[in-house]
């Protein structure tokens, strides 16, 4: 099962807070508009914090195979890379 992308979660948690954004709007609530405008961009900070650590933890995408023209130094810096990580 693959991880679903970045933009489709933080689109899900937009559209829940939007939807209650709207019935707090609806309702003249102007306090927990205020609430849920906080914790929305509390919320969308912490879930990029862990969005960001589940790429790190995934590990990087697969390298593309070298092409026959590719120049020693871009062999080396991938090199470079691929030893900073581990």
């Amino acid at each position: 099962m693959s991880p679903r992308h970045r933009q489709q979660i933080l689109d899900n948690l937009e559209s829940v807070y939007r939807e209650a954004y709207e019935r707090a709007k609806a309702a003249k609530d102007e306090r927990r508009m205020i609430d849920l405008d906080a914790a929305y961009q509390r919320e969308q900070l912490l879930l990029e914090v862990l969005l960001d650590i589940r790429d790190v933890v995934s590990g990087p995408a697969k390298p593309k195979p070298p092409d026959a023209g590719t120049s020693p130094m871009a062999a080396l810096d991938t090199i470079r890379r691929i030893t900073k990580l581990r």
